[in-house]
């Protein structure tokens, strides 16, 4: 089976790795200048913490989003708490039920420094005051709430986390299955699962973790009217203080908990809520979803004067008077005060007095929105699954392929969101949520960004469930499968609920990892399905056609694979209880499906505009007065996917096809001209100019158990000899310095190893081939000498020797102080000092570094955006030039790293004025 065989873009490396600089999914270019206020205004600059937070960049007041993104703000869990705090993870606790992750305030930079007496007792102080704090937290919390969402001051771990279950089953089981397990093949599936499920099933600790993660009494996910109730008066409180961001906060976590009653309707707590926090962001200005929660209240309460009457402010404001009135008169026909009516008639001889010829606002239609898909084209591309003797199946075309051509659309089988994302992103289509989330009806994990997102996931989804997940072996023709870059989506469909297996007070689906909780999905889909068609007999599971590594898996990986197969499956039996009954082989199937998932999922990521100013977006002014301009793209990676159609496409570190993301959507796009005939590619995260050769081939032996033959992994480059190496310490030379092992062979090729590991062969490029640059960086490459070595710390062209480590920890050091410099930049006042470390420990590295490395180039861009950010555009413009001028040696000229880094540089000249 070839190394390529069924696989795509994976959760390895995100999308289209080549949108990454560095591959790094967290790598970033411009930050939000700190202080926008709500709307998006700027606020005055102050010290101590900025609103934005530098770590993860989810910020109130983003500069990356529309107003409601920029304003929504962090659900706080006391009326203290401050609502640009940032959690710090879910707080997995060693041992025990109870794990505390506290946060300090973002952009402060916590730490005890020796600043002398006065700056160890105010440390200390700081220290001791958070300490309190979380100890009020854990005692006035309940010990079974869900943890809050992002900027809660402390967060509580849900029960029995799941890697501490994990390893205390399998410090468990016997060395004997544990040896079985470990040196069987996926023949041995059916004996190995059962002897490992005989034994769980005498263990009461087993049943103590399937009881806490699906008993519903034990959940701690399920609605709380009480704890609603609670979190509405906080809201309120902070609400008749004009903390209205506080107050947003609350009303969304009161939601969160408020149930509704069976009828599909609620008392009036659910109205109530919604008009509270429609009521705050009316305060706001975020008139859009102060609508939206109107309607949401009316759809609830239709005879609630309240939520008319707020709806009729909010169409007035919007200078929308014709509904203003209809609504009021609603409102008024509704209210049964005497000061609730006055006060009506009050605002409808307010609206009476306006202009009427005022042009009508839309209504947003966020809850009934359809991720329309503006990215197809008329051209049509085919595409056929062939059979390779080197990487197995993979996707090529008959025909030639332009540039920018789109050449697959395809919604995914099953999808989840990534936990670093739960409170960001709507579970449904991943988008970032906007202020008026909307949660599940029947638990507390999910949020959604619309109405018709929460429909979709809990109430229904539409799939062709023959098409990929019937046990047959016409599913995917081996042959020749032919694709069109028309949407892949199923006509013949049926209504699949993707939550709602998880839903009903459990919460497995919120401790287990992400892409085991993908498998149950799948395995869900097709149980689902199978009960759809009448077929409710006993179930094997789905039997798809994707690759999977589990003869070749670690001891250990197998072991987790058959302990998570019977814990979900248990978990799932807990939710069809009688309606569903397992065949011998189903917990065998369920492994493989495991293992596939992790092989074949594809990370779904978001680009993410990051803007210094609010006139970039909005407003279209640029000016020089305006500091901290600088506008990037980055990605982040909110979501997996298994992509039936895409998983075919097989890797290579330097790709011809990019892939994208609108909403669930997955788009494949040409980057170069394609003859008929070739691979079409994709990367699956190592790509050549982000990562040098040996990495690359160790992450993807790692991931995917196969070593790249792609041509840049085949074939000697520059990026390879200069990304992460040394300059000579000759002035004159250009040669690289490596930390690696490389040596010529009498086949003309170089091997390159580390720690005489990871040994990798190049081919030396045709003369017709070699350029100047790699040239004079490898000089003694192209000489005729064979069995030529060269050792750590020498240089490539002339022999001259390096004292390597300390190097290594020189050029460390100085970019340490860079990126301080770069987090000191968002603080007035910034001193001289701290510019002048910068610019030296700049040189530094470029004394050090190669004057290609990523290195020097990453340097160059944290000098870039701190400049920018404190209004000196034209030092920022300058470094980004440099930065520019070194990936253009790593990458391709059209490589989209280096369009990443001309957005920035174009925000820069715009904001000084050049156009």
């Amino acid at each position: 089976m070839g190394h390529g065989e069924g696989r795509a873009s994976r959760t390895g490396g995100p999308g289209c790795g080549g949108a990454r600089r560095g591959g790094r999914a967290t790598r970033g270019g411009g930050w939000p200048r700190a202080g926008a206020g709500p709307g998006g205004r700027p606020r005055p600059r102050r010290r101590g913490p900025s609103p934005g937070c530098r770590t993860c960049r989810r910020s109130t007041a983003s500069a990356a989003g529309c107003s409601a993104r920029r304003a929504r703000p962090s659900p706080p869990t006391g009326a203290g708490s401050s609502p640009t705090t940032e959690a710090v993870g879910w707080g997995a606790p060693a041992s025990g039920r109870l794990g505390i992750a506290a946060s300090f305030p973002t952009g402060c930079g916590f730490a005890l420094r020796p600043c002398g007496k006065q700056g160890w007792a105010t440390g200390l102080r700081l220290f001791l005051t958070i300490l309190g704090r979380i100890f009020c937290q854990i005692r006035n919390s309940r010990p079974n709430c869900r943890p809050g969402v992002q900027g809660s001051d402390v967060t509580l771990s849900l029960p029995a986390p799941a890697f501490v279950s994990m390893e205390r089953l399998k410090s468990a089981v016997p060395a004997d299955i544990r040896r079985a397990v470990g040196e069987g093949t996926t023949r041995d599936l059916p004996s190995t699962t059962s002897l490992l499920l005989a034994f769980l099933d005498d263990l009461p600790l087993f049943h103590q973790v399937i009881g806490e993660l699906a008993d519903p009494e034990l959940a701690l996910c399920r609605k709380d009217k009480g704890r609603a109730a609670e979190l509405k008066g906080r809201g309120n409180a902070c609400f008749s203080r004009r903390e209205f961001e506080q107050a947003l906060g609350f009303y969304s976590q009161a939601l969160r908990y408020a149930p509704i009653s069976s009828d599909g309707t609620g008392d009036i707590l659910v109205p109530a809520l919604y008009v509270n926090r429609a009521s705050t962001m009316h305060k706001l200005g975020l008139l859009e979803e102060c609508l939206r929660d109107c309607d949401r209240a009316i759809s609830v309460s239709p005879n609630y004067a309240k939520a008319w009457y707020r709806r009729g402010m909010v169409n007035a404001s919007l200078k929308n008077y014709s509904s203003a009135m209809h609504d009021l008169e609603v409102a008024l026909s509704m209210e049964v005060t005497s000061s609730g009516k006055s006060n009506i008639e009050q605002e409808l001889k307010l609206i009476l007095l306006k202009p009427q010829c005022v042009n009508k606002v839309g209504r947003s239609s966020s809850d009934c929105k359809d991720a329309g898909l503006a990215h197809t084209d008329a051209h049509k591309v085919v595409l056929e699954c062939i059979a390779t003797p080197n990487k197995g199946r993979g996707m090529t075309s008959p025909d030639d392929i332009p540039p920018t051509s789109l050449i697959h659309v395809e919604d995914p089988l099953a999808a989840i969101i990534l936990k670093s994302c739960r409170e960001t992103h709507c579970h449904y289509c991943f988008s970032e949520a906007p202020a008026d989330v909307v949660f599940c009806p029947l638990c507390t994990i999910p949020v959604y960004c619309s109405r018709k997102c929460q429909e979709q996931a809990v109430g229904g989804i539409s799939w062709n469930q023959d098409t990929y997940l019937e046990s047959n072996s016409n599913a995917v023709d081996l042959g020749i499968l032919s694709l069109t870059s028309t949407r892949c989506k199923a006509t013949d469909s049926k209504q699949i609920a993707e939550h709602r297996h998880e839903c009903g007070g459990a919460h497995w689906a919120a401790v287990l990892p992400a892409d085991i909780v993908l498998a149950g999905r799948l395995m869900a889909q097709y149980i689902d399905s199978r009960m759809l068609t009448g077929k409710s007999s006993a179930i094997s599971g789905p039997k798809m056609d994707l690759i999977q590594h589990y003869d070749v898996d670690s001891p250990t990986s197998k072991l987790e694979s058959h302990i998570y197969a019977i814990v979900l499956l248990s978990c799932l039996q807990k939710h069809y209880k009688s309606d569903l009954s397992w065949k011998e082989e189903t917990l065998a199937q369920m492994v493989l499906l495991i293992c596939q998932v992790k092989v074949n999922s594809i990370a779904i990521v978001c680009m993410k505009s990051m803007d210094g100013s609010q006139g970039l977006t909005e407003n279209k002014g640029y000016s020089a007065a305006d500091d901290g301009v600088m506008c990037s793209v980055e990605q982040v990676k909110v979501a997996q996917a298994i992509y039936m159609s895409g998983s075919l496409f097989n890797h290579s570190c330097r790709p011809n096809v990019h892939s994208y993301f609108h909403s669930r959507t997955l788009f494949l796009r040409s980057t170069t001209y394609i003859k008929s005939g070739s691979p079409v590619e994709l990367s699956y995260g190592p790509q050549a100019g982000e990562m040098n050769l040996v990495k690359r081939q160790k992450s993807l032996q790692e991931n995917y158990k196969f070593s790249c033959q792609c041509s840049s992994c085949s074939e000697l480059h520059l990026s390879d000899l200069v990304i992460d190496s040394f300059c000579c310490p000759r002035s004159s030379c250009l040669g690289a310095v490596s930390e690696s092992t490389c040596y010529k062979s009498e086949e003309n090729c170089v091997h390159v190893s580390v720690d005489e590991s990871d040994i990798c062969k190049l081919s030396l490029p045709h003369v017709s081939k070699v350029d100047e640059d790699i040239e004079k960086v490898g000089k003694l490459f192209f000489r005729n000498n064979a069995d030529l070595k060269i050792d750590p710390g020498y240089c490539m062209s002339c022999r001259s020797q390096i004292n390597l480590s300390s190097a290594v920890a020189t050029s460390e050091k100085a970019a340490s102080k860079i990126n301080r410099f770069k987090e000191l930049a968002v603080i007035d006042g910034i001193s001289e000092i701290p510019i002048t470390d910068a610019l030296q420990s700049l040189q530094q590295i470029k004394k050090l570094r190669h004057p290609y490395s990523k290195a020097l180039a990453q340097a160059e861009d944290a000098i870039a955006e701190a400049f920018a950010k404190i209004g000196d555009q034209e030092q920022a413009r300058k470094h980004c030039e440099a930065s520019i001028m070194i990936l253009k040696k790593l990458y391709h000229p059209k490589h989209i790293a280096i369009a990443h880094e001309l957005i920035k540089l174009v925000s820069i000249e715009l904001s000084l004025g050049d156009r």
